[in-house]
């Protein structure tokens, strides 16, 4: 008897049972969709992050200096523990490096050119023959000669030949080596990521106080049976990890990083692991974790609106049945008996719910996948449901079952009577209010909210010492949307009692109705317009988090480069010499505007600081600074920054030959500053002067590289001589360009150690402008405008700060740095006869930067690093674990707003049709149905408009507290510069529009059923 009893009462009240099914339902597949998302949202963040990793992160080396005789128990114990410590074996290569040879016929010099001897592991993998073959392993050393294939590079700078065949001897084994050169290859890239620590191998030649070429690449066995004698040899390992998981992080990096300790303990106590990627899995765990987190905030806030709209709705439910309850109870039903009768009835509507939601889940993460954030990222979410889906959906359902069973338990033990004068006026405050727990939990919500914006992220030191989610930092918005709601609540009887004042003098009955009505019954209608304050501060946020997300992650790539491209790379080379680098990147496709800069780590005053250099003049065109980072506007900063300029002698034409004729009164050294029309400093070696006169010839053209041309015309800065001891005269006595004489003002110089000449002397340089970020200006005491003094390179300089940044382009987070003008910077270099910077980077502007970097790839001779600012910004908006709050944010939203829409409809649909007596009695009084239905209007605009005003001002209260901190880079750091709020305020007017448009349009429908009911209605009374 008790089930049909249970369904025969469920079915009595068809419009309640039917919210309460669509409020649980859409709690359980939002919040299961909810859960899949994040967990499929950090297995992808792990995969693309390990797909996309380089060479460097997540190669890990092993070297020990080995010998014939231990090479291969060393190489049995490294592969032996490699294999354990990876989930997968991992691939692993052997390279050497042998000791210095002398190059053949010069053994007798003192500084003689030298060889190498290598091997590596697969290497006709990673390049191609050129000509010959690859070596072959030989027989018994000293019998035949050694097989080697040298890089095409090293061969042409030896002249070395396939088929040559020659006899070199070691510095340390003096023992000859006969080899025979069998082939000429080139690598596949030679100034990859593999190649870092092979300079050797990838550029052929090193040349410092002895210049080396090679090596010459031999078979493995050739090489540890010959040239093992004592060398290093390099294990280096390189796992695929595509498939590895969260869970597997920290496990797996803490296995790596004790390989060397595990080595050295197991009888290879020379080996030495070295490696980036433990720190970079224990980064990624990390992240994952913040990122599972931070989805957890919009979980939060979801579960405490569909507890809110579903007690609304078991209220609603609970209030229609008091009489029913109580007459149930006089006729001698127990507790126990109407628990369990509600208890059922929540049953019956809360587990087809949890049995249908996992199923519902996949559909709606599929819908998440449109967006254009997580299409763009490449990341497709095809979870299934599992176990934990199903527990999460059960338990969800079964929690929304008790909150439908409670409000109905609170009224179980009043009687008839009670219950009867219990009807009527309800009070102005509720108990909440009258409680003060709304105060309560601001309180609780302003230290969560004040622990977030602390640690940065809602996770924190555990008591184990690892990482966890701190429970009170990721239910700080949730609190705080739910407790500025209820605040909100504490408004309703007195805007109302105000608005009764308001429409109480005017003609018009139905306003004054209305809001009598509204004043009389205030927390008849609090309970809907907390909902729609939560569900529309929840819309807000998720749309401003979006948007700042999106702004944030343009400003970090707009940071990091700096410019539209930035080039970075050696200031020389034998393809692009100085001269040459800015010709060949101003001609790249779509190139604008373009300046040389010194970008390096320097001590300014005891400080350890980036110095930046770069043309004032084109600082407007490509420097990125964000317009609040600094009180001065960037053109404003170059025209500031814009100093003294050394004076400069034009050379006519396009000299490809320079000479110089000078006498000297003793011997010294000299140097030639010139620069081109680039802005590029370059000195030339003139060699050492001897007393007297002399004649140096400067090949111009070598000063552009093998490949690379002169932007014309040069220009003539100064010279720097040297004198080794006491002081001596030098006199310029003439000058020529490709054999034509040029006009040189008189120069002499008296030389004591270093000192400096201009051809053309400039106005004396007063202090140098500069622009300092603001914790060195704190730091040096100087603010804008004043003057001062400051070590820079332990050289003391007058400097004027012309403005101060809170952060530097290009600079990581709390990095001091300095900027100044590249021309003034190497005015006073030359005045300090030191020689002028590099241009170690190029900033570009180009309309399209990708089409520039895709040029630079096809020279991959330069020796380039791009940083592409188009592309960066969108590596870092398609990272899953960055980005995937987004998707859970707009999952929240569209659930929030559809609970506010069912929670007004059935709010206002029971309200109506509660009080169709109340009309009719209107009616009866000569009251019109027009001031009826505006009498009704007026009631649930008010609920409206006080709900959308609300929910605005508290979003942009937890907007401003809240999202700067939940916004973090795809590794769960700080970002730079700080996260700035953007909320879209004209996509949010329209979100208010449409809901505002959805609600009246409820309040229509309602008006109009009530027309077609309200003649009947009032005949009957």
């Amino acid at each position: 008897m008790r089930g049909p009893l249970v369904v025969k009462r469920a079915f009595s009240e068809p419009l309640l049972l039917l919210a309460a099914f669509g409020s649980i339902l859409l709690a359980t597949t939002t919040l299961v969709a909810l859960t899949m998302y994040a967990s499929s949202i950090a297995d992808a963040g792990v995969r693309r992050t390990m797909e996309t990793a380089s060479y460097r992160q997540t190669a890990a080396t092993i070297s020990a200096p080995v010998t014939a005789e231990t090479f291969p128990k060393f190489d049995q114990a490294v592969r032996a523990e490699l294999g354990r410590a990876y989930t997968e074996p991992p691939a692993v290569t052997t390279s050497f490096r042998s000791d210095s040879y002398t190059m053949p016929g010069q053994e007798s010099r003192e500084l003689p050119e030298l060889l190498r001897f290598g091997s590596y592991d697969g290497l006709d993998r990673h390049a191609r023959l050129v000509a010959g073959a690859w070596p072959k392993p030989g027989e018994e050393p000293g019998e035949e000669p050694v097989e080697a294939a040298i890089s095409l590079s090293a061969a042409s700078a030896t002249g070395f030949e396939v088929g040559q065949e020659f006899t070199t001897r070691g510095r340390l084994d003096p023992r000859p080596v006969r080899v025979r050169v069998v082939g000429v290859f080139q690598l596949n890239d030679p100034f990859g990521e593999r190649w870092a620590g092979e300079q050797l191998l990838s550029r052929g030649v090193e040349r410092g106080e002895f210049t080396t070429y090679g090596p010459l690449m031999v078979a493995r066995e050739t090489f540890v049976a010959r040239f093992a004698t004592s060398v290093n040899a390099t294990w280096t390992a390189v796992p695929d990890l595509r498939a590895l998981t969260p869970e597997q992080l920290r496990p797996l990096a803490g296995a790596i990083a004790g390989i060397g300790e595990r080595l050295q303990a197991g009888g290879c106590p020379s080996c030495v692991a070295a490696g980036h990627l433990p720190e970079m899995l224990t980064q990624l765990d990390t992240a994952s974790l913040v990122a599972r987190s931070t989805m957890l905030i919009p979980v939060l806030q979801l579960l405490l609106l569909a507890a809110y709209a579903l007690m609304l709705t078991a209220r609603l439910l609970a209030d229609h049945r008091r009489m029913e309850v109580a007459l149930l109870r006089s006729r001698g039903a127990g507790t126990v008996r109407l628990a369990a009768l509600a208890g059922g009835e929540a049953l019956l509507v809360a587990l087809p719910c949890a049995i249908v939601a996992p199923f519902l889940g996949p559909p709606l993460l599929a819908l998440v996948n449109l967006l254009p954030w997580i299409r763009s990222s490449g990341v497709r979410l095809a979870p299934e449901a599992d176990v934990g889906t199903y527990l999460v959906s059960f338990g969800v359902a079964l929690a929304a079952a008790v909150l439908l069973v409670l409000p109905a338990l609170a009224g179980a033990r009043r009687t008839y009577v009670e219950e009867q004068s219990a009807r009527g006026r309800g009070g102005g405050r509720g108990l909440i209010e009258r409680a003060g727990a709304d105060l309560a939990l601001l309180v609780v919500a302003g230290l969560a909210i004040w622990q977030l914006q602390r640690y940065g992220a809602p996770v924190t030191a555990t008591a184990a010492g690892g990482l966890g989610i701190d429970p009170l930092i990721i239910s700080g918005p949730a609190l705080a949307l739910l407790t500025g709601g209820m605040l909100g609540l504490r408004l309703v009887p007195r805007i109302s009692r105000l608005a009764e004042r308001l429409t109480s003098g005017r003609p018009t009955l139905a306003p004054a109705l209305g809001a009598w009505q509204v004043s009389r019954r205030p927390l008849k209608y609090a309970g809907p317009a907390l909902l729609l304050t939560m569900a529309i501060a929840i819309g807000i946020v998720s749309l401003a988090t979006a948007a700042t997300w999106r702004s944030s992650q343009l400003d970090q790539a707009r940071h990091q480069a700096g410019a539209d491209l930035r080039l970075s790379g050696p200031p020389d080379g034998p393809e692009l010499g100085a001269l040459g680098r800015g010709t060949a990147f101003t001609a790249l496709p779509g190139v604008t505007a373009a300046s040389p800069g010194f970008r390096g780590q320097t001590e300014v005053s005891g400080e350890s600081a980036l110095l930046l250099a770069l043309d004032a003049a084109k600082l407007g065109e490509l420097f990125h600074l964000r317009p609040d980072l600094s009180a001065q506007p960037v053109g404003e900063l170059a025209r500031a920054l814009a100093g003294d300029q050394a004076g400069r002698l034009d050379l006519p034409g396009r000299p490809a030959t320079l000479t110089l004729r000078a006498e000297a009164s003793a011997e010294m050294s000299l140097r030639l500053v010139v620069s081109d029309a680039l802005g590029v400093w370059r000195d030339v070696s003139l060699g050492v002067l001897k007393p007297g006169e002399n004649r140096v010839e400067v090949d111009l053209r070598a000063l552009a590289g093998r490949s690379g041309t002169i932007t014309y015309p040069l220009s003539l800065r100064g010279l720097v001589a040297g004198a080794p001891e006491g002081t001596a005269n030098l006199e310029v006595t003439g000058l020529s360009a490709d054999g034509q004489d040029v006009a040189v003002p008189a120069l002499t110089m008296s030389v004591t150690r270093s000192t400096a000449a201009p051809f053309v002397r400039g106005p004396e340089p007063g202090p140098m402008p500069v622009v300092l970020t603001a914790d060195l200006a704190a730091s040096l005491k100087l603010g804008v405008g004043q003057v001062g003094r400051a070590s820079i390179d332990r050289r003391v300089l007058p400097v004027k700060v012309v403005g101060v940044v809170d952060t530097m382009p290009t600079t990581a987070a709390g990095q001091k740095a300095v900027l100044a003008d590249w021309g003034t910077m190497q005015a006073y270099e030359l005045a300090a006869a030191q020689p002028p910077r590099p241009a170690t980077e190029w900033w570009l502007a180009a309309g399209n930067a990708s089409t520039a970097a895709a040029a630079l790839k096809d020279h991959p001779e330069w020796d380039v690093t791009a940083l592409d600012q188009q592309q960066l910004a969108a590596t870092l908006r398609d990272d899953p674990l960055a980005s995937g709050l987004q998707g859970a944010l707009m999952l929240g939203f569209l659930a929030a707003l559809v609970f506010a829409v069912l929670g007004f409809l059935v709010n206002a649909a029971v309200a109506a049709r509660e009080r169709m007596a109340e009309f009719a009695i209107l009616r009866a009084l000569g009251v019109s149905s027009r001031q009826v239905f505006g009498m009704l209007a007026m009631e649930q605009a008010f609920v409206i408009g006080l709900s959308l005003a609300a929910g605005t001002g508290l979003a942009v209260v937890v907007g401003v507290l809240v999202v700067p901190h939940i916004v973090l880079t795809g590794q769960a750091a700080a970002v730079t510069p700080d996260v700035v709020l953007d909320i879209p305020w004209a996509v949010t007017g329209a979100m208010l529009a449409l809901v505002a448009g959805v609600l009246f349009a409820i309040v229509a429908g309602l008006a109009r059923n009530l027309r077609r009911q309200g003649l009947g209605l009032r005949e009957e009374q």
